[in-house]
């Protein structure tokens, strides 16, 4: 029996670290999580700001901003993964970190978009290593029976850092956009030091070729093509050769991919991983997710700043009680809710709830700036919605596999996440356009909302699709 297939009670897991090394482990994973997730909050808070300061750029140029890390996490996530598995994941986990807070320096220093751009994929490719190994350094310092709670504890850390994220950016844009990246490197130094000293020693590598490199550059090939295809349909036209001949070369390089992963000995997605029923149904609905939550947060911080004025900082104010909402959601309902509902139900009414937010904008929001009672109450709805279903569904995927592929698995997931990215901020850049006049504005969101709550009922559907436990696992 191969470990893809063993369930994980007959796993050999390493043993869990003694209580005053977890807490340690827990404290240096907290700041690599929260990096990732506050760069992602403030970019797009940034967005704005980075359009006055680099003249003539247009929101799909700048898309890439956002877009470029997006395609380049998703693709080496699982290869990097891989490589932490057979090396070490401490190491990995230091040399992502240091990498990260170089080219957060970088992308502050950049002189222009192609600069920014190319530093971003810089340090997609340390939050590649980053993640994965995070959360296998976590699951691995936890005993078994407290998995659950670990990869809990992990989102939530996530769902701080984002509920501070916009209002930090928010006062960091104000200053000036590159502090919105140069707020890592502290972070990120702090996180190095006490890395050295706190991270527990690695169980024996796993032996085994080396992750498959061209397999990944299909990939990345892949998304780039969807989102190229995406983001210039207002400029070629949906009808153009262009838009339908970048859309054939994604679907052609994604079959090249599958085919390539089936047959390679270290693929970039083991595809006998996706016939673990609720892995593979998890991923799917992380994926759905994750395109309308990175549409929700593109265009609230674009409404929020092009259409009603705001500045960076209220802008930020203005959307952390969602985020904020997450990581209480985690604590106080997520476990309860699981116990009583399953994860499939669970996962199910967060999307409804979610959908149900956007679709208050859609309704409440005009041209006229009412935050109490336009704006905030969907926000509020929708930092329900992400608690219930983000978590619930990182967790069920990560539990789903044994201890011996947590890295991989993670990382599969954390890809899926953002691919969904991709595709989330390319449809809203598309749809948006350049929209001239408030009421030319007020309709292109209004649009770009009614999509976004139509992907969030589609993952809803596909989140009742996981299994229930067994009646013992659940009581």
């Amino acid at each position: 029996m191969s470990a893809v297939d063993k369930p994980v009670e007959q796993s050999e897991a390493p043993a869990a670290a003694p209580p005053s090394a977890r807490r340690g482990a827990v404290l240096v994973v907290a700041s690599a999580v929260a990096l990732a997730n506050l760069d992602l909050f403030i970019v797009n808070v940034a967005m704005p700001a980075l359009t006055d300061y680099f003249h003539g750029s247009t929101l799909a140029s700048l898309s890439w901003v956002l877009n470029g890390y997006a395609i380049i996490f998703a693709a080496l996530l699982v290869v990097l993964g891989r490589i932490a598995d057979r090396t070490s994941h401490r190491t990995a986990f230091l040399v992502g970190l240091a990498t990260f807070t170089v080219a957060s320096a970088l992308c502050a220093a950049a002189p222009g978009v192609g600069w920014l751009v190319a530093a971003r994929v810089l340090q997609a490719g340390a939050a590649a290593v980053l993640m994965p190994t995070s959360l296998a350094l976590l699951l691995n310092a936890s005993p078994p029976e407290r998995r659950g709670e670990a990869v809990r504890l992990w989102a939530s850390i996530g769902g701080v850092a984002a509920g501070v994220g916009p209002m930090i950016g928010g006062l960091l844009v104000e200053i000036d956009w590159r502090w919105a990246f140069l707020i890592n490197v502290p972070v990120g130094l702090a996180g190095l030091v006490a890395g050295v000293r706190f991270l527990p020693r690695d169980r024996s590598p796993e032996s085994g070729p080396l992750p498959d490199v061209p397999g990944a550059a299909l990939l990345t090939l892949g998304i780039a093509a969807l989102a190229v295809g995406l983001v210039k349909s207002n400029a070629w036209g949906w009808g153009s050769a262009k838009v339908i001949g970048s859309l054939v070369l994604a679907a052609v390089l994604v079959l090249l991919f599958l085919l390539r992963s089936a047959r390679h000995p270290a693929p970039v997605v083991e595809l006998p991983l996706l016939r673990v029923t609720s892995f593979a149904t998890a991923n799917t609905a992380a994926l759905l997710f994750t395109v309308a939550f990175a549409g929700m947060l593109l265009t609230a911080a674009l409404w929020c700043q092009n259409v009603w004025g705001y500045s960076a900082m209220r802008t930020g104010m203005a959307i952390a009680p969602g985020p904020l909402l997450v990581p209480v959601v985690v604590r106080v309902a997520v476990a309860p809710m699981l116990r009583v509902l399953g994860a499939g139900r669970t996962a199910a009414l967060g999307s409804l709830l979610f959908a149900a937010g956007v679709a208050w904008w859609v309704a409440a929001v005009t041209t006229e700036p009412a935050y109490a009672t336009a704006f905030l109450p969907g926000m509020v709805i929708i930092g329900l919605g992400v608690g219930l279903t983000l978590p619930t569904l990182v967790g069920t995927a990560a539990q789903a596999l044994p201890p011996t592929r947590f890295a991989t698995g993670s990382a599969i997931n954390s890809m899926a996440r953002q691919i969904g990215a991709v595709v989330g901020v390319a449809l809203t850049v598309s749809i948006l356009g350049e929209p001239h006049g408030p009421a030319a504005a007020l309709t292109a969101f209004r649009h770009s909302w009614v999509a976004i709550a139509i992907v969030s009922v589609i993952t809803a559907a596909a989140g009742a699709a996981l299994p229930r436990p067994a009646a013992k696992a659940a009581a």
